[in-house]
């Protein structure tokens, strides 16, 4: 049931236990890649493994709760579960698994008991500082089972003003990151985002922040006006078409509410959402809009998570924001496989893609305030298109970028023409067993991932085979397993794990992957010739 790249983030989370990981990991999931199934699948492994196991799953809203406990359900039918939440009206304890939302839970250490494993959805929201409703219920629990192992989920492993979560102080130990965006795209499991500059522009001079953030208050007064309301919605309306899915990110509630009349007043059926939006009423307005029968929603901070509809395929961001991570859950929101079209549109009227860069290359906030320094994005002369820096050709309208100055030219031992391949920024890594269509003989390949306008390059190391080129094999494995930061597991016998090559490929995976590499095509498949882990 689960995707193989659901059951790798189960299979490499086991791992890091087995080779002495202490502390508590973070599994880092993509937005739409399916963590309240790998959530699911864990609870079920660790009942049916060690049916002694007592397991509290946490979050911060009812909709995650709601997601998770659905999914349980559909992997494990009649499953030793309760839920213990006052928003969703149920207290149900004394189960093997209980989920829960913290606000309920956070002064109930002594009724929940034992636990012996705690896993957190959207865990960036986990203080690092010993304080919050999580630290506090962690800490209470802790002094019943000193033995308690922590897991966290999370697609945005920051917070605003301290960096990684795992910097510290800090609750998590290390980042485990079994997939990237890239690789879901180009198998299918997410669609893309396109970015557009706009003509009309928010802008934030004079507005303070706060704990690293935009004072809402000023925020709104300076975004919230009629000009700047009437100018981005027209200009939505004329880059829209035929989308029929639009979703609004507004900095507060008067913002939401002002977007939606004027929606409305010309001619744009859109409802407005917000925290105090009556339950009834919300459902019914999220019936309606993925009824197609209100074409767009308006929000102040209610839709980042928790929110699923696939065929969202406009978003406009009209709430600057110095968080990286609400930026991420914000665009997340259109990367939804959808129906009727491979991509998302997003119209960024606050300047937030060039404030945190594209959605595959988000850098950690500093700790410090402050920039991230220079943004690697560039912007297509000939229709507008936000592109990495990177880009050879825009992926909106196809029109080409100018070539790069050339590097100059350096002979290599394997290349006496002393021509240069190509280069691939590499995002992401993956490593699996090969057996060959010609010789049906067993090799590993390895897949390196660019960015979303690259296409994959994959290598193939034939490590079982005889003479020098099983040889070669090994020897550049052992450089590649050294770099990537891994223990070596070439042994005298070829392998440390035997010949389990399914093996191997799933340990490799973990490690971290090159910077970049240089490839040339050699006849129809590509050679790697040069790796860099700098």
């Amino acid at each position: 049931m689960l995707r193989e790249y659901q059951q790798r983030a189960i299979d490499q989370l086991y791992r890091w236990f087995e080779v002495g990981g202490h502390g508590n990991p973070c599994l880092v999931l993509p937005t739409g890649s399916g963590k309240s199934h790998v959530v699911a699948a864990l609870c079920k492994d660790a009942l049916q493994n060690w049916p002694d196991t007592r397991v509290l799953m946490l979050t911060h809203v009812k909709e995650l709760l709601e997601q998770n406990a659905e999914k349980m359900r559909l992997h494990w039918p009649g499953a030793p579960m309760g839920i213990y939440s006052a928003s969703i009206g149920k207290r149900q304890l004394g189960e093997p698994i209980t989920f829960a939302g913290i606000q309920s839970v956070r002064n109930k250490a002594s009724m929940l008991g034992h636990i012996d494993l705690v896993i957190i959805d959207e865990c960036h929201l986990v203080n690092h500082k010993e304080e919050g409703g999580y630290r506090q219920l962690l800490s209470d629990l802790a002094a019943i089972n000193p033995a308690l192992r922590v897991v966290g989920l999370t697609a945005t492993p920051y917070r605003l003003g301290h960096g990684l979560i795992t910097d510290k102080p800090a609750l998590f130990d290390d980042l485990i990151e079994p997939v990237s965006i890239e690789e879901l795209i180009f198998k299918g499991h997410l669609s893309t985002l396109r970015s557009k500059v706009t003509k009309a522009k928010l802008d934030t001079t004079g507005v303070h922040k706060r704990g690293g953030e935009f004072i809402e208050s000023e925020l709104q007064a300076a975004v919230n006006t009629d000009a700047n309301n009437a100018a981005t919605v027209q200009e939505v309306i004329s880059l829209a078409g035929n989308r029929k899915a639009w979703l609004f990110f507004c900095a507060g509630v008067q913002h939401a509410e002002a977007i939606a009349a004027e929606l409305n007043s010309n001619g744009i059926t859109a409802q407005c959402i917000t925290g105090d939006t009556p339950k009834a009423e919300r459902e019914k307005i999220l019936k309606q809009y993925k009824a197609g029968k209100i074409k767009a929603l308006t929000n102040a901070n209610v839709l980042t998570t928790g929110f699923d509809y696939p065929d969202i395929d406009l978003i406009a961001m009209l709430r600057p924001t110095m968080s990286a991570s609400l930026y991420v859950q914000m665009a997340g929101r259109g990367m939804r496989v959808k129906s009727h079209t491979d991509h998302c549109l997003v119209l960024d009227f606050a300047g937030v893609v060039e404030t945190h860069g594209p959605i595959t290359a988000v850098q950690p906030p500093k700790k410090a305030a402050g920039g991230n320094g220079e943004v690697p994005v560039k912007v297509c002369d000939n229709c507008g298109e936000l592109c990495v820096i990177a880009a050879r050709i825009c992926p909106a309208c196809k029109h080409s970028f100018p070539e790069p100055e050339r590097k100059e030219l350096e002979l290599r031992n394997d290349d006496i023409m002393g021509l240069e391949g190509k280069d691939l920024e590499v995002t992401a890594w993956s490593w699996r067993r090969h057996v060959s269509r010609a010789s049906g003989k067993e090799m590993l390949s390895c897949t390196y991932y660019g960015g979303l306008s690259d296409k994959p390059i994959t290598e193939y190391l034939p490590l079982l085979h005889d003479g020098y080129a099983g040889e070669k094999a090994i020897r550049l494995m052992t450089d590649i397993v050294h770099k990537s930061m891994l223990n070596s597991v070439v042994a005298d016998d070829k392998l440390g794990f035997g010949e389990d090559l399914d093996c191997l490929a799933e340990y490799l995976t973990t490690g971290k992957p090159p910077a970049s590499i240089e490839y040339r095509l050699d006849g129809k498949f590509h050679r790697v010739i040069k790796r860099s882990w700098a």
